[in-house]
């Protein structure tokens, strides 16, 4: 009989936040995959945990994927922790818990905090409906497309963001969206927990000057939506007597007027016949 992978969230900052569950599963399980042994291993010591770690990462991902899941097919179970947040986003555990679910294995949560959540709850940005970007490729190429595709996205945006690249980030945000209102979140559940409500102008102006210290969740607004056209009878009407000029009957012209304004064919006709009539 297989064993388990268990998706284990590991906190943002502060070690209070590492839940009496987490805690538990870490010691009961065969072995923990991280990705950064070191950082786990600091974890692991706070906590008192003696357990075998494997280093799985971004460059090592294929192979020790394999052997990771083997061994959990063997009947060992294994937790899977990044170095802060929840695994698999923004991060290579999610190819793990993709191949262990098409290898039949069972995959159980013990969550945790999670960066782009809890930075967006603190925020006091729009959160009703959101999108998360991640981490900007360095690729001028594919950072270009990747902002042009989120131009006219409407949802609040979320970006992780390390502090040596936020300056070159911030202006390419602003070349790309325009000034819009932002919010930065910094060192979250750490001493320095900060949050800045500003706009992107703003921001990019000030990092410009500043050195980023830091690691940093920006949370940009999306695009507004655009605001529909309210058609009157007599914009309708002024439509309609273009579409009769260039040939159509009153009936198809109060149509199309009907089709682009809203309004409905059979007004956009009677008032086609009554201003007839008084002319």
């Amino acid at each position: 009989m297989s064993g388990k992978l268990y998706v284990v969230g590991t906190p943002i900052g502060n070690l209070g936040d590492f839940s009496p569950r987490a805690v538990s599963i870490l010691q009961t399980v065969d072995f923990i995959a991280a990705e950064d042994t070191r950082v786990t291993a600091k974890l692991l010591n706070y906590f008192s945990i003696k357990k075998e770690l494997i280093s799985y990462y971004e460059h090592n991902k294929t192979d020790k994927g394999a052997r990771i899941l083997a061994r959990i097919a063997a009947g060992e179970n294994a937790a899977l922790v990044s170095d802060a947040g929840m695994p698999a986003i923004s991060d290579p555990g999610e190819d793990l818990v993709r191949e262990a679910h098409r290898s039949g294995i069972a995959v159980e949560s013990v969550p945790g905090p999670s960066a782009l959540v809890t930075a967006l709850a603190i925020s006091g940005m729009p959160s009703g409906r959101f999108c998360f970007e991640g981490f900007l490729t360095t690729n001028k190429v594919g950072r270009k497309k990747h902002l042009a595709e989120l131009v006219n996205e409407t949802r609040t945006m979320i970006f992780y963001e390390a502090p040596h690249k936020l300056s070159a980030s911030l202006s390419d945000f602003l070349q790309a969206f325009g000034d819009r209102p932002m919010a930065i979140v910094r060192e979250l559940t750490k001493i320095h927990e900060t949050v800045v409500q500003t706009t992107l102008k703003e921001a990019e102006a000030f990092y410009r000057e500043n050195t980023p210290r830091g690691e940093y969740v920006l949370i940009i607004s999306g695009a507004q939506e655009p605001t529909p056209t309210v058609y009157t009878l007599e914009d309708a009407l002024e439509l309609a007597r273009q579409e009769v000029r260039q040939g159509a009957s009153a009936s198809t012209a109060a149509k199309t007027a009907a089709g682009k304004t809203g309004l409905k064919k059979g007004d956009i006709y009677r008032k086609m016949m009554e201003v007839a009539e008084n002319s």
